[in-house]
Order: structure tokens, then sequence, then C-alpha cells
């Protein structure tokens, strides 16, 4: 079980490393989207603004065959998107259109994938075909798994070392801050594993669906059947007010508006006006609704989750959190951050116990220098290039075209630049450099966003924007670890690691 967990661990190790960073920044990244968009004010959708979007594409689109709102979260970050296709043949052109969810009105806010950029690359990796970047993940889920339950075997003092984290002793040192950020938050890590197993259940086991189904679409119009083909019938008629559809729904603005909204024939006696709900509420259902556009009538109503399928979107919900409050959301980031710590110094670990068995510790073996070369690149670089995200993010030019592609180009490039640096300096001096770049680019975050914006730390303060407030300080508490980091791996004297030649003397006189 120890050879089981040490390998199952290293080799997929930082994959799982960055699965575990990129996630555990994704459980606030409504917050982050705010921040990445300053131009938007910080109010959830509100009726003036529902009305002011259906008169927008009325105005825009009188005569569209479909016109599709996409609605921010009550956590707000986004934009109402509002977009439109033309009747085919019509010679129409189709658009998209940002609005405000306070106004209504169109803004310019800046192009950036804000926080969904990190959700995303958390399972879809990038700059890779998604279904490869999938079976990448799920291998090195499966992965963690094995090492969480065969940690749990090896471990006998696993509540001992709960209450157990010595500083200084070396080796000793680094596995109590492994067993200390393994067992910490368990559960967690056990739960959020097993639910990012299951929300990639079909890219796993897709063997039910080809024995069931003549094709994977053919299983999801069953599971989620289509909304009905309705004909336009040519008479004009006006659309009801999409509060008052919202309301024959069951949506309340107060409560929680849905996801998404779609409206075929828009201008039409046949109207069909198709509701997503939105992802709130542990458990909820998240199928689609359809009701006339015109008299409100249900056409057809959502079809009653079984069993396996009620289970399917609680593990959904569970491993994404969307519907925890500020309290549970933070004990996931906490808990997120613990097992990113517990992955890093597992990896770091391999390399402490194996320097000293090096047989000649100035030519270390090929794999001894490959994962440690891959431990400061990824284990320090991945966190780099976050905090270069967010700073691409505030002085690239609002007009720049591809704006949001080179904010993610951003993060790659100092990432791989921060890597290739590091590989031609020595360990420690990689290490150090490396840690006090992050701190140095975490600590600038707020510093830049005050300078290029009017919603830095101080007026944040004044105005009780604590969503602004939060993300500098969280900024700022980051740089100041990776400053601690960096200062501990500057003070730390290695020990002199006796050669073979002298191991063999010392064995032979004892």
């Amino acid at each position: 079980m120890a050879w089981l967990h040490t390998w199952a661990g290293l080799v997929p190790g930082w994959v799982l490393f960055l699965v575990f960073l990129f996630g555990t920044t994704a459980f606030f990244q409504q917050e982050a989207s705010r921040w990445m968009r300053p131009e938007l004010g910080n109010s959830a959708v509100t009726v003036p603004a529902l009305d002011a979007a259906t008169a927008f594409l009325a105005a825009r689109a009188p005569g569209g065959a479909s016109w599709d709102i996409s609605l921010p979260s009550a956590r707000g970050g986004d934009p109402i998107t509002v977009s439109w296709e033309p009747i085919a043949g019509s010679g129409g052109e189709a658009g998209r259109v940002r609005l405000d969810p306070t106004t209504g009105r169109e803004i310019a806010a800046r192009d950036t994938l804000g926080g969904w950029f990190l959700y995303r690359f958390h399972y879809d990796l990038h700059y890779m075909p998604w279904w490869l970047a999938r079976y990448i993940v799920c291998v090195a889920a499966l992965a963690m798994l094995v090492a969480i339950l065969s940690g749990i075997v090896t471990h006998k003092k696993i509540f001992a070392d709960f209450f157990l984290l010595r500083f200084g002793k070396g080796q000793r040192s680094w596995l109590d801050a492994h067993n200390v950020a393994g067992v910490l938050a368990l559960p967690f890590h056990l739960m959020i594993t097993y639910t990012g197993l299951v929300t990639l259940l079909f890219t796993l086991m897709p063997w039910a669906i080809s024995a069931n189904f003549p094709s994977e679409g053919a299983f999801y119009e069953a599971a989620y059947p289509p909304s009905p083909k309705i004909e336009a019938s040519g008479r004009a008629a006006p659309l009801l007010p999409l509060p008052a559809l919202l309301a024959r729904a069951g949506f309340d603005a107060r409560d929680g508006m849905p996801g998404y909204i779609s409206i075929s024939h828009p201008s039409d006696a046949a109207s069909v006006v198709t509701i997503y709900p939105g992802r709130n509420r542990l458990g909820g259902d998240s199928r689609a609704l359809y009701l006339s556009g015109v008299t409100g009538e249900l056409l057809q109503a959502p079809r009653g989750a079984g069993p396996a399928t009620a289970t399917y979107d609680v593990m959904i919900d569970l491993h994404t959190g969307l519907f925890a409050g500020p309290v549970l959301r933070w004990l996931y980031f906490l808990s997120g951050v613990g097992g990113t710590a517990m992955i890093a110094t597992g990896l770091v670990l391999w390399t402490v116990k194996r320097r000293a068995k090096l047989p000649d510790p100035t030519r270390p073996r090929f794999g001894f220098r490959l994962v440690e070369r891959l431990n400061i690149g990824v284990i320090a670089g991945a966190p780099a290039g976050i905090a270069v995200y967010f700073l691409a993010n505030r002085l690239l030019p609002v007009g720049l075209d591809h704006r949001a592609d080179w904010e993610v180009n951003s993060l790659f490039i100092a990432w791989g630049a921060l890597f290739v640096w590091t590989l031609a300096r020595p360990a420690q001096r990689a290490w150090i450099e490396a840690l006090a770049a992050c701190a140095i680019f975490y600590a600038l975050v707020p510093i830049v966003s005050a300078l290029t914006t009017a919603r830095g730390l101080i007026p944040s303060l004044i105005a009780h924007d604590w969503v602004f407030v939060g993300f500098d300080l969280t900024m700022l508490a980051t740089g100041a670890a990776f400053a601690f980091a960096a200062r501990k791996v500057a003070s730390h004297k290695p020990k002199a690691v006796p050669g073979r030649k002298a191991r063999e003397l010392v064995e032979a006189t004892t």
C-alpha cells in the first residue's frame, strides 16, 4: 500500500496539482469575474433590466427566428448577454450584445473569460482537444482516489498526525506537513475526488449508453427531452413581459433567476419560451421548462428525475459548490487549499526522501532531476501564471483584439518563462526565485488594480464593496504566504549528504 500510495500520487501528481489549484480558485469564480469586470455594477439582475433586455431585442431583431438571454447568477460577475438569430433566408444578421444587469443598458465591459476560465481549466485544460484533456484528468482523478485510500491504510496514526507538525526537521517536517494537509480535510478530499469522477461519468464509462442507445445524442435526447417542435403560425402576437413569464414558471427576482432563457418565434403567436434553471440549490432540478410566450401556459413540464438522475445531480452540486453560501464556500476554498498543499508536499517529499539515498549527490539520476524540476516549474510556476492572468486583466488595452485570449496566453507565457528560468538555476536558488516571483506578482495585483481602475482597495473599503476588498486582501495574503515560503527556503541549510563511498565505509565500520 505504501508503494501504491507513492506511485499513484507521483506519476499524475503534477496534473492533480493543477486540477486542485485551478479548481480551488474556481470556488470563487463569480467573485473573480466581478473583479475582472470592474465596469459592471454589484447588483444582481433586476426586473427593469429584464424588461430592458426584451425591449432591446424587440428593437434590434423584431423579426428574428430566436432570441437568447443568458443571465448572471445572484453572485454577479457576468453581464446579461442577449443574442439573436435571423429567420433563414431573410438576409438578416445574427448578433450578440452585453447589457448591464442592473439597468439593462448596453455596456462595453472588457472582454475577459474571468473566473470561468479557471473553472474550465481544472477539467478541460487548454491548448488541446477537450476530450483528450478529460481523459487525462479522469486518469489522474482515479489515481488520486487510489492515493487517498492507500494513504488512509498506510497511516496507522492518522489521528495523531492531525496534531503533529514539526518545523525545521527536514524530511520529518515535509512528512508532517503532508499528513496534516491530508488529514485536516480528508472527508472533503474524498468527496471532491469521487464527485469529480462522477461529473465525468460517461467519459470513464460510456458503455451503458452504447449498449442501450444508437448514439450519445439519442441518450441525451431521451434523458433531457428537447423543446416542443412548434412551427411559426404567421400571426403576429405580443410576447408576455419576461418577469411575468418567469413568475408563471415559479421564479422570483428576490430568490434567484434562471440561468438561461431561449425564445423561439418571439414575434409570433406560436412563440415558445424555454427556461433553464440555475444550479443554486443542492439537488435542485436543472431541467428546462417550456411555456407559451403569448399566454404563459406551460407547454411541457420537466420530467421528474429518477433515483439515479437525482443522485447524479446531487453529486454534481456537491462538486461545484454553486449552492453554497459565503461561509460554506470559504470552507470549500480552504479545504481545496489543503488538498493543493497535500499534493505539493507529497511531490516535494518524494525528492527529499530520495536525496539522501543518491549514490552521488553532485550527479543525481535523470528521474530525480526530472521530478525535482517539474516540482519547481509546476508548484511555483502555475500560481505565478494565475497572478499574471489577473495582472493582464488590468494591463492589456481594453480595445485589444482577442483580448480574452491574450489574458489566457499571458498566464501560460509567464508560467513557461518562469519554468525555463528555473531550469537554468540550481535547485534551491530556483525555488527561492520562483516563490519570490509569485510573491511579487500577487502583491502587484491590488496595486495595479488601484492604479488602473477606480475600484482599488481603499475606494472599495469606503464603498463597502466587499467582493473587491476580499479579492485584493486575498491577493495580498497569498503574496505574503509565498514570501514566507521563499524566506524559509532561503534560510534552510541543507545537511551535507555523504557520498556512496563514505556511506559504505560507515556501514562497514558499524
